[in-house]
């Protein structure tokens, strides 16, 4: 499973990266009527805006999202009734564009037991290995998204967008951590983003599993063109002196993250 990756610390922090892949396998491209359209989606340079910033174990699949979507819930349902959204294997752009030729689509269930099942079988198991180290553990879901997507919210999207499923995923004590560290910049907790499936399923504080989403405005570590994007213009580069000052501001909180999970918050 070359496509799947995982970086082990005895820290009880976990770092997941369900979107930032691109990769679609040979045997399925040709049902996309635009390999452009099927990368458009991903969580852009998120590796490598996270990459050194804490002391972590960290789980990242290659694959797009578009051939699979590792953070929606496998059975189908939606993780937000009534509101646009894209599925467990998506047959539209964020923008409602369809994916795929006229008379092709996803074998679903074959990707479910392909890329979705391995990924979270990580997650499972490093989750299981930090807590036999450690009292608690955080499993912080890593996101980012354009700022403005008019089909799935109205308006240009806060910088930080903090997601607990309405505090159910974790213990307040890590969520007001969190939000605290977040001062300075536009932010919110449990607004058009509450957290995906990886957060709903794992976040089981009652048992030592606090788990967070963190959806970031690609504003905030990208120069977002102020036009539509096309092939020509995204996704932008990623330049480190330009993310520079978000990434201090993620320093500060996964260090909020990793204190509570030691038990020092």
């Amino acid at each position: 499973m070359s496509w799947l990756h995982v970086e082990r610390s005895d820290a009880p922090l976990i770092l997941a990266f369900p979107h930032g892949g691109t990769w679609i396998p040979d045997e399925l491209i040709g049902d996309f009527r635009s390999r452009w359209w099927a990368i458009r989606d991903a969580d852009w340079h998120i590796r490598a805006l996270y990459d050194g910033l804490a002391d972590a174990t960290l789980i990242w699949t290659d694959v797009s999202r578009s051939v699979i979507d590792c953070n929606r819930d496998p059975s189908g349902a939606s993780l937000y009734p009534g509101q646009a959204t894209t599925g467990l294997c998506p047959t539209e752009t964020f923008d409602g564009d369809p994916l795929y030729r006229e008379g092709r689509g996803p074998d679903i269930a074959t990707r479910r037991d392909t890329w979705f099942a391995p990924y979270h079988a990580a997650i499972e198991a490093e989750i299981a290995r930090v807590r036999a180290l450690h009292g608690r553990v955080v499993l912080y879901d890593c996101h980012s998204i354009r700022s403005t997507v008019p089909r799935l919210f109205d308006g240009e999207l806060p910088e930080l967008n903090v997601g607990t499923d309405n505090g159910a995923t974790c213990d307040p004590g890590l969520s007001d951590a969190v939000m605290a560290a977040c001062a300075g910049r536009s932010h919110v907790l449990n607004g058009r983003f509450r957290g995906g499936w990886t957060t709903r399923h794992y976040g089981r504080p009652q048992d030592g599993v606090h788990a967070i989403q963190m959806e970031i405005a690609m504003r905030a570590y990208l120069p977002e063109p102020t036009e539509a994007p096309n092939e020509s213009n995204w996704p932008p580069a990623f330049d480190p002196a330009f993310a520079a000052p978000l990434r201090a501001d993620l320093i500060r909180i996964l260090a909020a993250a990793l204190d509570f999970a030691k038990g020092s918050a």
